[in-house]
């Protein structure tokens, strides 16, 4: 019988149950209690960045950047169609049309050469979505927004302890989204948090995390009661969620290097595969440091990819593709525009396949059931 690895495995450090334990005791279990208050002073702290706080989730934070962006039906966002369904979702949400551009065949981030020539007079902000914990070319990007005068909204839902020229990726643009759901690096089961880069949309990001009221203001002693200020949601993750994460961040630099060295060990052993032209591997440009995050490979074709696929299942190795494009799904359709051709995208798409990385894995498993796939 094949030994059975399976794409993804949540890692605990140990100290989850006893953290979730003493928040119970603590008798504090709705949000914005001791362990978030740690967990928020963290980020803040490592990332250095003005604010930042924890969500429910970081489709919760790309909502909460949508609606501080103060996006209106009618406005044009810019991103790649090849992200998750958030982060066109919390867009639409507010009645904008996402706009859909191309990615780069290196690293699969937007392709930042596309970005002035799908800017209209409509257009409200720009979107970079850094796959895989590689960031995206901010410097031309935040270059662009500067002079069009857009807000830049990073989703770095993959990009936690990953930088760029020295920067925490989500701390680059006005506001960062982070994700800490059971597949990412850092994890609480689902969980996120909002990065504010300056201290101009600070005050009203809290009003809009505590359902529209200054509650966060009255608990700092502040004002003398609550009240209905804003539009809002509940945003904030539970205190239980918290003491998770925070036993996950205690470790961060420790999940971090041991992710790194299993996505160093698949690039040594399947270099010599990119070499004889039969799969590529990622790309990580010389200004940034990843996490780990994601191995990936992009398979010659797509029935190249499916019989890697088909051949690592029979090994007993979960190994999957990732996003339909959402300029061709059918909400993507309904919402969105394109901008120009989706040559990368469309092919990348159709090609890409990521191998099991958690801490623990059988590399030399999936290796060598590799060898006998490509």
């Amino acid at each position: 019988m094949n030994k059975s690895i399976p794409f993804n495995k949540p890692f605990l450090t140990g100290n989850e149950s006893n953290f979730i334990k003493r928040a119970h005791e603590n008798a504090k279990l709705s949000g914005d209690g001791p362990f978030t208050e740690r967990c928020s002073s963290w980020l803040k702290s490592r990332l250095e960045v003005f604010n930042a706080l924890l969500t429910h989730s970081c489709t919760a934070a790309l909502e909460m950047a949508a609606l501080l962006a103060e996006i209106k039906p009618g406005d044009e966002v810019i991103m790649p169609s090849y992200t998750f369904v958030s982060t066109a979702n919390a867009f639409v949400l507010r009645g904008a049309v996402p706009v859909f551009v191309d990615i780069r065949p290196d690293t699969l981030n937007i392709d930042e050469t596309l970005i002035e020539r799908a800017i209209t007079s409509r257009t409200r902000a720009i979107v970079p979505v850094h796959y895989a914990g590689v960031a995206c070319e901010m410097d031309k990007i935040l270059e662009i927004a500067l002079q069009h005068k857009l807000l830049v909204v990073e989703d770095a839902a993959q990009g936690i302890m990953a930088k760029y020229k020295n920067r925490a990726l989500g701390t680059i643009g006005d506001f960062g989204c982070l994700s800490f759901h059971e597949t990412k690096n850092i994890i609480c089961g689902e969980g996120g948090a909002l990065l504010i880069r300056d201290a101009t949309f600070s005050e009203r990001a809290e009003i809009i995390r505590e359902k529209g009221t200054n509650r966060s203001k009255f608990f700092r002693g502040q004002t003398d009661k609550y009240t209905w200020c804003d539009i809002g949601s509940s945003y904030l993750p539970g205190e239980l969620i918290s003491a998770f994460l925070w036993a996950q961040m205690e470790q961060a630099t420790r999940i971090t290097e041991m992710r790194i060295s299993i996505w160093n060990s698949y690039y040594a052993n399947l270099f010599c595969f990119m070499n004889a032209e039969r799969v590529r591997l990622p790309v990580i440009p010389p200004d940034c440091v990843h996490n780990g995050h994601m191995f990936y490979l992009i398979a010659r074709s797509l029935e190249h990819r499916t019989k890697i696929i088909d051949c690592l299942q029979r090994a007993g190795v979960s190994a999957v593709f990732h996003y339909v494009p959402l300029h061709s799904s059918p909400a993507g359709r309904k919402f969105g525009r394109v901008s120009g051709m989706m040559t990368h995208t469309d092919s990348i798409s159709n090609r890409l396949l990521r191998l099991p990385l958690w801490i623990g894995v059988d590399t030399e498993h999936v290796l060598n059931a590799l060898e006998k796939a490509i």
